[in-house]
């Protein structure tokens, strides 16, 4: 399968040459180039049934490889389960006006920052208010800075709880549909955004005050159990999957988006330097916190919330699993089969020694 890899490999170097990255993007360049090769170094996998030798080239464990996100992903969703609640969840996506974009780009950690504020602040706020629901949520929060056909879109996918804890401690249940209007949570949504962003000093077009912006809520999740699963999708990740990568020929390369215009899956052909560049607008600054929790999911204190919350939800407390090895994990994650050994077809491949001189 052609890979983000393969394209670096390829046209790297031509994109370097005219294209200035930031040592952010750098890394993660050099990383995403090196994963999974002799350049990281490796370990070797040996069968615990008939002794077969496998060599694994180490990964390189930067958030934006299309490579690294699997087992991460599975051990956040594994995390987040425990503070899943027996009540309906909306998805309810924020996004903003592209005008904007220049502005975000050439000042990320603030912009970004300031999105996740205004957003949190505008569903909590709306959120307590007792004409709508009059209690907080558990809210759950990520930011994407890209739409399928890679091109800059800074948006935030929101989970939230269909009901909330009141100020007397008990638990009040939303009506089925989304409980705030969009068109409200919209224009509060702007006049946050605008007001952080002139605190901070940033220049802003005065049309965006007219505007209407975008945000819209999708159907609520038919069951519980679906709601992590689904979140797992939109957290770990990255601007392109390689499976969505189909070719690269004469410096072009040939990848598959959907058309939310008309809902259609298509392709699209760039040079490989437009792709590479379209790549590259995604890596988020360093350190840079993506998924962010508010309310009732809010690290102080989550515990106490939750366990209350629990309680007023009639919601069932999982089993600890303090005691389960990474391996277990793994099985529980991937399957019983998924270190099958290659040779003997019975046995399982795990680590037997590092084998960092391996080429």
């Amino acid at each position: 399968m052609l890979e983000l890899q393969d394209i670096l490999n390829a046209c790297g170097e031509e994109f370097r040459q005219s294209h200035p990255l930031s040592p952010v993007q750098a890394k993660a360049f050099r990383d995403i180039l090196n994963c999974r090769t002799a350049v990281l170094g490796a370990h070797i996998d040996t069968c615990d049934e008939c002794g077969f030798e496998k060599i694994s080239y180490n990964s390189c464990r930067n958030r934006h490889c299309p490579k690294c996100q699997a087992f991460v992903k599975e051990q956040w969703i594994e995390k987040q389960n425990r503070y899943l609640l027996n009540t309906g969840y909306f998805h309810v996506v924020f996004t903003l006006p592209d005008e904007l974009n220049p502005l975000l780009l050439h000042n990320q950690e603030i912009t970004y920052n300031l999105f996740f504020k205004a957003v949190s602040q505008t569903l909590l706020e709306l959120c307590t208010d007792v004409k709508y629901l009059g209690a907080i949520p558990g809210v759950t929060t990520v930011l994407h800075t890209w739409g399928q056909n890679l091109m800059y879109h800074p948006h935030i996918h929101c989970i939230v709880t269909g009901g909330g804890l009141s100020s007397d401690n008990q638990w009040r249940t939303s009506r089925k549909k989304f409980f705030i209007p969009v068109k409200v949570l919209s224009r509060k949504f702007r006049g946050k955004f605008l007001f952080f962003l002139k605190q901070a000093g940033l220049s802003l077009c005065p049309s965006l005050y007219q505007k209407e912006w975008v945000v819209y809520c999708k159907p609520p999740f038919k069951n519980v159990s679906k709601v992590v699963e689904y979140l797992g999708r939109y957290t770990h990740r990255v601007a392109i999957s390689n499976n969505r990568i189909l070719e690269l020929a004469d410096g072009k390369v040939t990848f598959s988006w959907r058309d939310y215009r008309d809902n259609k899956k298509k392709t699209m052909i760039v040079t490989a330097v437009e792709f590479i560049r379209r790549f590259m607008l995604h890596i988020l600054p360093h350190g840079f916190r993506k998924i962010r929790h508010y309310g009732l999911l809010a690290a102080r204190d989550k515990s106490e919330r939750i366990s209350l919350c629990k309680k007023l939800t009639h919601t069932l407390f999982p089993r600890a699993d303090h005691h389960v090895s990474t391996l277990d994990k793994l099985l529980i994650m991937f399957g019983a089969d998924f270190n099958l050994c290659p040779c003997c077809g019975v046995g399982h491949l795990a680590r037997a020694a590092p084998a960092k001189a391996i080429a």
